[in-house]
């Protein structure tokens, strides 16, 4: 996302102030909790998306996803302008210019007519781009038209002096015309060229204001850490944004979706070693899921319970981001994945450590069981749709020669290395923390040794040493919030020291944190209408009949306060009194009806 997001912003620089009569660019990180509810309605799930809205589109639409065969710059402003060409002539912005090329007949009659003011005319050939390149660059400048003509009328090429394409013909106001000569056939040597004529200037437009930066800045918290210490802020930082964000952004869940957040959700409530009510909320979701006898849920009812609506004592989750060792020296830095990677191997070490925690579950003669469940999720679900792919590829490639616990522990630890070695030097890359093999030597040096004068791994202590490090013993929970804390984000226990930085040399090895995000369980009054009117919406749609049965059933009760976990409680209890009575009464007749034919003694 990283990567993308540079892409984005030099085409935003590159085409905003020029395009933006024709077409706007903007970009909405729905990594933030904030824009949750936008990304939710318009059914973002993976990241980078890149969609397209028409203009003057009166009915809803969640827009056309981008379908180009890669991400590149260019790829990306070409598809941009086979959209706009596409669009409907009825509904086509009046600003946006003709894109089409002009007949050959009409070039003569261009030249023939003074309008006053500048025509410029690009040849080039049928599979081209600039020529519409530059026409979408002059749009915001008045006294010159610039349109574009194709290479096939070759006779005419060579009445006019045009000897090879791209080129580009001027017509000057008072008449003259001919080929001008710039240093390279380049869009952006042509667009320069015509914008430095005299009296081409710029038209006052009226858009959108952008944000001051500096006026949205945050305030950027460090927190100390030890970096041979699991902390547990980082873990349920990790489940509140993977369970009320990341899950989140799917409306409903149904068919292999719900079946891989059920098995998720089942690993997670038996092997996470965390606090009492962070366990206890995550054993009532497994359940919970468990026993509903439904094909699709709408995610809301899953929020319900996560959020704790109907206030059932005992289970809690920070809704707070607070990283500690996955602090990075930027916001859009380590963070969520970082959290992630701690989660994952945390699992296979538990599964590993704990052999009796999965029985019951239907893994607990698995030795994948966890590595398939954590494949599953990062297919299905993990908003990076890149790195979920690398991970499915490493999963084909040797998946499936792990035999033992111990042995998952280690597939996991060396793929973290693999992805860490594939993205050194990339854009996501935090300079503060670079992605290099794990454990370094100072955390584990038994971990390493020399053979023949290279570099190995001992994998024998490395097994030993993430026990250790992933292990509860090694769990640390400063940082951690409790229910009822005033302090947003994770205020840390007394005597523990938490200081802002001014400069990011005061915190060697490791730099400034994410500020909290704002609280999903805060008072926000419009979005939980928005949520249950769109979610209404949905089941009010006519193809959608058939969820609105079974979503009935988990949504939430309106006026009356209770959540869908209530209303299924409810429900199976009322099932299982039922049936027990019936049993009872039909037990009952029978017994009395034998009782009658012991006392009846007939006449002889």
């Amino acid at each position: 996302c990283c990567h993308w997001s540079e892409t984005w912003h030099v085409l935003a620089e590159q085409l905003g102030p020029h395009w933006a009569m024709a077409i706007r660019v903007a970009a909405l990180d729905c990594a933030e909790e904030k824009n949750q509810d936008v990304c939710r309605t318009y059914d973002i799930h993976f990241y980078p998306t890149f969609r397209y809205f028409k203009a003057f589109t009166k009915e809803f639409t969640t827009g056309e996803n981008f379908k180009g065969p890669d991400r590149e710059l260019a790829t990306v402003r070409h598809t941009m302008i086979d959209f706009l060409q596409n669009h409907t002539e009825g509904n086509r912005p009046a600003a946006c210019p003709p894109l089409d090329p002009i007949q050959p007949s009409d070039i003569l009659s261009l030249i023939d007519n003074r309008g006053g003011h500048y025509v410029a005319i690009l040849f080039e050939s049928n599979s081209s781009y600039l020529g519409r390149e530059v026409i979408l660059d002059l749009t915001p400048y008045e006294n010159i038209m610039v349109t574009r003509a194709l290479d096939g009328e070759r006779a005419l090429l060579e009445k006019l002096g045009v000897s090879s394409v791209p080129a580009c013909y001027l017509i000057h106001p008072n008449g003259s015309h001919g080929v001008i000569h710039v240093v390279k056939p380049l869009r952006s040597f042509f667009s320069s060229y015509l914008r430095s004529l005299p009296d081409v200037r710029k038209k006052s437009l009226f858009l959108p204001e952008m944000p001051n930066k500096e006026e949205n800045s945050e305030t950027i918290v460090w927190r100390e850490f030890d970096k041979s210490k699991l902390y547990m802020a980082d873990l349920e930082s990790g489940l509140h944004y993977l369970l009320r964000v990341e899950l989140a952004a799917h409306s409903s869940l149904a068919g292999a979706e719900l079946k891989t957040l059920k098995d998720f959700v089942t690993v997670i409530a038996k092997l996470f070693p965390g606090r009492p009510p962070v366990r206890k909320l995550l054993e009532t979701l497994q359940e919970w899921l468990a026993s509903l006898p439904l094909d699709r849920i709408p995610y809301d009812a899953v929020l319900d319970l996560v959020n704790n609506k109907m206030r059932m004592s005992g289970i809690f989750l920070s809704d707070h981001i607070t990283w500690v060792g996955c602090q990075g020296s930027r916001p859009e830095w380590r963070g969520y994945p970082c959290s992630l990677w701690k989660l994952f191997h945390t699992l296979t070490v538990q599964a590993s450590t704990r052999p009796t925690a999965l029985v019951g579950t239907g893994f607990e003669d698995d030795p994948q069981a966890v590595l398939q469940t954590v494949r599953r999720y990062v297919r299905t679900f993990f908003g990076c749709k890149e790195c979920g792919e690398h991970f499915e590829e490493m999963a084909k490639e040797s998946m499936d020669s792990v035999k033992t616990p111990d042995q998952a522990v280690l597939w996991l630890w060396k793929k973290h290395n693999v992805v860490n070695s594939r993205l050194a030097g990339h854009p996501s890359e935090d300079p503060k923390f670079p992605k290099v093999s794990w454990p370094a030597p100072d955390l584990c040096p038994t971990c390493h040794e020399e053979i023949k004068g290279l570099d190995s791994w001992d994998e024998g202590h490395v097994l030993t040493f993430l026990k250790r490090h992933y292990g509860r013993d090694n769990l640390v929970e400063t940082y951690t919030v409790d229910q009822g804390d005033p302090g947003a984000g994770g205020a840390p226990p007394r005597g523990e020291e938490e200081r802002g930085l001014t400069a990011p040399e005061k915190a060697p090895g490791a730099h400034e944190a994410k500020t909290p995000l704002p609280s999903v369980l805060g008072p926000r009054p419009p979005l939980p209408e928005s949520l249950h009117h769109r979610l209404n919406v949905k089941l009010q749609d006519p193809s959608r009949s058939g969820v609105r049965k079974e979503a009935e059933v988990a949504a939430p009760s309106l006026g009356a306060g209770f959540s869908s976990l209530d209303m299924s409680l409810c429900v199976m209890l009322y099932v299982a009194s039922s049936l027990f009575l019936m049993v009872m009464y039909f037990f009952f007749r029978v017994r009395s009806k034998r009782w009658k034919i012991k006392q009846y003694h007939p006449a002889v």
